[in-house]
């Protein structure tokens, strides 16, 4: 089951990313900031990922719903 959801996952971050990139090229220029491309829209994404994933593990075990 959780090799499947890995496969899953993988079409989501590049989807993720694409948004990213949409999104901030979009509110980019409202505050004077650079646009990113999408090599850097994917860096910032795996980052955020990797930061947010162990600390939902550590919520979803704290809260009771293992």
């Amino acid at each position: 089951m959780g090799y499947f959801r890995i496969l899953a996952a993988i079409p989501g971050f590049f989807l993720s990313s694409l948004i990213l990139m949409l999104i901030w090229g979009a509110v980019a220029p409202n505050f004077s900031l650079l646009k990113i491309d999408y090599p850097m829209a994917m860096l910032i994404t795996v980052t955020l990922w990797l930061t947010i994933a162990p600390l939902a593990a550590v919520g979803h075990h704290w809260f009771g719903r293992c």
